[in-house]
């Protein structure tokens, strides 16, 4: 065997190792597809337990950097991210958000806001009031702007050896959190995300996902597809909470639970009349 196939070998070992944590199931790939990069991205496990530590000085300006190298529609880059690091701020707002500890454990908070607010003050500089900023598109625009700066940021972190975990609970009281944060109108918190050291003596575990069976479609989308695979990512859900010493439940369940009711939403089916008040007429 030469060096190269050795290599190769290695790597197509450490791809389904690193698949199988990810699917519960084996997922044979090619080892020519397999890198550090998608090895990183395959490993992430949302943490939250923290070591009482700062991070590195200019770690805030890298996960910035690699935040505003993610694609933005248009090149509006329609988002802005406020960095929390004050225990007294981060405590309000773990507060609104359901009182999740980690968010005061950790040394920085990263709160991503869609950001309609930059231009329409650069337009209001030349007497330009943007009425395309009002409809349903633009909000998404600076939504998914602001998601993919956020997932950017989050894996630099974790390249970094930096644990994270997204809190979407945010959006629970999102008036209460854009006064906390002295958001304008036309600007919404879509969520925080959590950074800091992980606390090595309690890990957190790679969660399973859908079978790929399940979620990829060839040429045309197949509902029908889907029973078996998800039949089968419920057990390994079922399993995984076993192991973890959590209710035991399906991830059938888990879905339905989740949006059985509008009391299943938490505040949040009230979203759309608060982003009004935000300044989001969503025509």
């Amino acid at each position: 065997m030469t060096l190269h196939q050795s290599t190769q070998s290695v790597h197509a070992a450490q791809a389904q190792e690193a698949l199988f944590r990810r699917y519960r199931e084996p997922l044979p790939i090619a080892a020519a597809n397999w890198n550090e990069t998608i090895a990183g991205l395959v490993a992430h496990r949302s943490v939250r337990v923290f070591r009482d530590q700062s991070l590195p000085p200019g770690t805030l300006e890298t996960l910035v950097a690699a935040a505003q190298s993610a694609p933005s529609s248009s090149n509006i880059q329609a988002w802005s991210v406020v960095a929390i690091e004050d225990p007294t701020r981060k405590a309000r707002l773990s507060q609104l958000a359901g009182n999740q500890r980690h968010i005061e454990q950790a040394p920085l908070f990263l709160v991503f806001v869609a950001d309609l607010a930059r231009a329409s003050a650069i337009a209001a500089q030349d007497g330009v009031e943007l009425e395309g900023a009002h409809y349903t598109e633009s909000f998404l625009l600076a939504t998914i702007d602001a998601t993919l700066a956020a997932q950017n940021a989050l894996v630099a972190a974790e390249s970094l050896g930096l644990g994270t975990v997204y809190i979407g609970a945010l959006r629970n009281h999102p008036e209460a959190v854009a006064a906390e944060l002295g958001l304008p109108d036309l600007a919404y918190a879509v969520f925080g995300l959590v950074v800091g050291i992980p606390d090595e003596t309690r890990p957190a575990s790679v969660k399973p996902r859908l079978p790929q069976d399940a979620v990829l479609h060839r040429e045309r989308y197949d509902l029908g597809q889907q029973t078996g695979p998800i039949q089968r990512h419920d057990d390994h859900a079922i399993a995984f909470r076993r192991e973890q010493q959590l209710p035991v439940q399906g991830w059938s369940e888990l879905v339905v639970d989740r949006l059985r009711s509008v009391e299943a939403l938490k505040g949040r089916h009230v979203l759309r009349s608060v982003l009004n008040r935000l300044g989001f007429q969503l025509r």
